[in-house]
């Protein structure tokens, strides 16, 4: 199955965007070569930019503290399993206190670092990187892998505290809905939404069929069409029914 996630709201659609950006930065700044760490590093440039278009921290430490509220709720819950329900409050109040200690905005530690940001201006330009226009980032890139591990390491880490408070506000978010089997036919849905409040829209079909779920969605109706991919051309319209599973997602 693969699994489509749809956010129908901007503070969802952000926090999204820096899962994806913190995977991909901790994937590369694992690996050795100059090339991998290249990329690591212009993905925390990403992070620095997508981080800095709202209050992210305050955001985060206020949802972190209500849903730690609405949990401790449950406690004494026959139907809840009382060492999960602990290891996930323990978590939050750990990343809660991690948060807390960050001071100033996320990555400030970057954009003080004058270096950093001479790399990052010439990095949105294609090709700006190149080592006539930055030396001193083409000497770094020619160090020993350890010592470039240990720069991406000592740049990143500051900013872990954000990933795992947004780790643990999409996972509570991805777990909150009820899977349902709907059926888009002749590659088409739609559902009148009717008040239902809802932050994400997941969409899991079967991966060998090929179907592509374009989605649009208001506070009155969610809308889905199906297309299939057809080689190297745009992806073309479904006509067939499409079997798939649907969760709606409200913390």
């Amino acid at each position: 199955m693969i699994t489509f996630e749809y956010p129908l709201n901007e503070r969802i659609r952000t926090l999204l965007r820096l899962e994806d950006l913190f995977e991909r930065a901790s994937f590369f700044a694992t690996r050795q070569d100059a090339h991998d760490h290249h990329v690591a590093l212009v993905t925390m440039f990403e992070i620095l930019e997508v981080a800095s278009r709202a209050d992210l921290k305050s955001d985060l430490l206020q949802e972190l503290e209500r849903q730690k509220q609405v949990l401790i709720g449950f406690r004494n819950n026959p139907e809840i399993s009382e060492d999960a329900l602990d290891s996930i409050v323990g978590a939050i109040e750990l990343t809660v206190s991690q948060l807390l200690a960050m001071t100033g905005k996320v990555g400030q530690h970057i954009r003080d670092n004058e270096w950093l940001m001479s790399i990052k201006q010439r990095t949105v330009i294609p090709g700006g990187a190149c080592e006539f226009d930055l030396p001193s980032y083409h000497y770094w890139l020619n160090r020993d892998p350890e010592v470039r591990s240990r720069d991406l390491t000592n740049w990143l880490t500051p900013m872990l505290p954000v990933r795992d408070g947004l780790a643990i506000v999409l996972r509570l978010l991805r777990t909150s809905g009820k899977p349902a089997d709907s059926i888009a036919y002749h590659g088409a849905y739609q559902q009148m939404l009717g008040g239902r409040v809802a932050q994400m829209v997941r969409i899991r079909v079967k991966r060998e069929g090929g179907f592509i779920p374009e989605i649009s969605a208001n506070k009155y109706a969610l809308n889905i069409r199906f297309t299939l991919h057809d080689g190297d051309l745009r992806p073309k319209v479904c006509e067939s029914d499409v079997p798939f599973e649907l969760t709606f997602c409200n913390l």
